[in-house]
C-alpha cells in the first residue's frame, strides 16, 4: 500500500459520511498517474501553490491600492486568512480539509489587479463581461503551466467557480450557485468571513472608519475585536450545519442577518467613499487605458505580450484580458509608465 492509498484509507475511516472523499473524486480531465504520496486534493493545492499566478497575488490589493502600511491586506494575505478558516471549519465538520484548502488557495488566481475596481471596469471592457471566478477557472485550465493548466479535479475547478458571491447571497443553497461538495460551500462561506472583517480591520487602521462608527447590532452579534467575530461566525457555521438532516453549510438567521448587516455597511461606508472611489477612479482609468492601447496595436502586443501558451487562434481581446488581469498592480501602473508618460532624459 502506498502512502497516498493510506491516507486515502484514513479518510474513509475518519471523515464524515458526507465529505468528498479523495479517492472519489471525479477525477481531472486528462488522465494522469496518481501520485505515490499525496491524495489528488493535496496535489492539486501543491500545484496551485507552486504557480505563478499565486504567487503574484502578493501583489495584488484589495480595497486600499498601493498602501503605504506593511500590514495592509493583499489578494494573498486574503488567501491564506480564507483558507484558515475553511480549514478550521472542516475539520470541525470531519470534512475533507486539502479540498477546501485546495479551492480556498486558487478561488482569486484570476483577479485583476486593483482589486474590485479592476473586475468592475474590466467587466465593461470585455466582451461577454468578465467575472473573476471564471478567470480563475480559466488560469488553472488555460493560462498556469505555459497554456497546460494545472489539470486541477473537478470538485476543486467547481469550488473555484462557485466561491464568488459579490452583494448576492452567501448561502449557496439559497442560490443556483451552489458548489457540488460540502467543502466548496465552506470555501464561500469562509471567503466572506474573511474579506468583510479584515476590510473592516484595514479600514479603522487606515483611519477610514472608527470602530464607534460600526452599528451596535452587529458588534453585539459578532464581536467587538476581529478575533471575536472570525470566531463566532465559525462557531455558528459548525453549530447550524446540521449534515445529517440537511446536506448543506448553514448559518443561524441571527448571525447570517449581522453578516450581510456587516457586508452592507462596510459597501455604503467604506467601498464607496469619495477617497476610495478616487483611488478606485484612478485604478480603472490605467486599465482601460492599457486595454484601448494593446487591442488598437495588435501586432505590438503580439509580438511582445501574448500570454505564452495561448493559441493564436484565440480573439485578441480574449488575449489582452488574460494579460491585464494577470498584472500586479505595480507591474500595471509601470506598463501605463512606460506607454503613455514621459522618459526622463538623462544627460551625461
Amino acid at each position: 500500500m502506498t502512502v497516498r492509498e493510506q491516507l486515502e484509507a484514513d479518510e474513509a475511516k475518519v471523515l464524515s459520511p458526507h465529505a468528498q472523499l479523495s479517492s472519489k473524486s471525479m477525477g481531472r480531465k486528462r488522465s494522469e498517474p496518481l501520485d505515490a504520496v499525496r491524495p489528488v486534493f493535496q496535489h492539486d493545492r501543491d500545484r496551485i501553490l507552486h504557480s505563478k499566478a499565486f504567487r503574484r497575488l502578493a501583489g495584488k490589493t484589495q480595497v486600499f491600492l498601493a498602501p503605504e502600511g506593511d500590514h495592509y491586506r493583499t489578494r494573498l494575505t486574503h488567501t491564506l486568512e480564507v483558507s484558515q478558516i475553511g480549514r478550521t471549519i472542516a475539520r470541525a465538520l470531519r470534512l475533507n480539509e486539502s479540498l477546501v484548502e485546495a479551492i480556498a488557495m486558487g478561488h482569486d488566481l484570476g483577479h485583476t489587479p486593483f482589486g474590485h475596481a479592476g473586475e468592475r471596469v474590466m467587466s465593461k471592457l470585455m466582451p461577454g463581461g468578465f467575472h473573476h471566478g471564471r478567470q480563475s477557472v480559466r488560469v488553472v485550465d488555460v493560462l498556469e503551466n505555459d497554456g497546460r493548466g494545472l489539470n486541477l479535479t473537478a470538485e476543486v475547478r467547481d469550488g473555484i467557480l462557485r466561491h464568488s458571491k459579490g452583494k448576492g447571497k452567501v448561502l449557496a443553497s439559497e442560490t443556483e450557485h451552489e458548489a457540488a461538495t460540502l467543502e466548496g460551500q465552506i470555501a464561500r462561506v469562509a471567503d466572506i468571513a474573511a474579506y468583510v472583517n479584515h476590510d473592516l480591520d484595514d479600514a479603522i487602521r487606515g483611519h477610514l472608519l472608527k470602530p464607534s462608527e460600526v452599528p451596535e447590532g452587529i458588534l453585539k452579534v459578532l464581536g467587538r475585536t476581529h478575533s471575536a467575530r472570525i470566531g463566532r461566525l465559525v462557531a455558528d457555521v459548525v453549530a447550524a450545519s446540521r449534515l445529517d438532516e440537511k446536506a448543506h453549510i448553514e448559518m443561524s438567521p441571527e448571525i447570517l442577518a449581522a453578516l450581510m448587516a456587516l457586508r452592507d455597511f462596510l459597501y455604503d461606508h467604506l467601498y464607496e467613499r469619495p477617497e476610495i472611489r478616487a483611488e478606485f477612479e484612478r485604478a480603472q482609468r490605467i486599465l482601460r487605458e492599457l486595454w484601448d492601447y494593446w487591442n488598437d496595436h495588435a501586432d505590438e502586443f503580439r509580438a511582445k505580450h501574448w500570454p505564452r501558451g495561448l493559441p493564436e487562434s484565440e480573439a485578441l481581446p480574449r488575449a489582452v484580458a488574460d494579460f491585464i488581469t494577470g498584472m500586479t498592480d505595480r507591474y500595471a501602473m509601470r506598463a501605463y509608465q512606460e506607454l503613455f508618460l514621459p522618459r526622463r532624459w538623462v544627460v551625461f
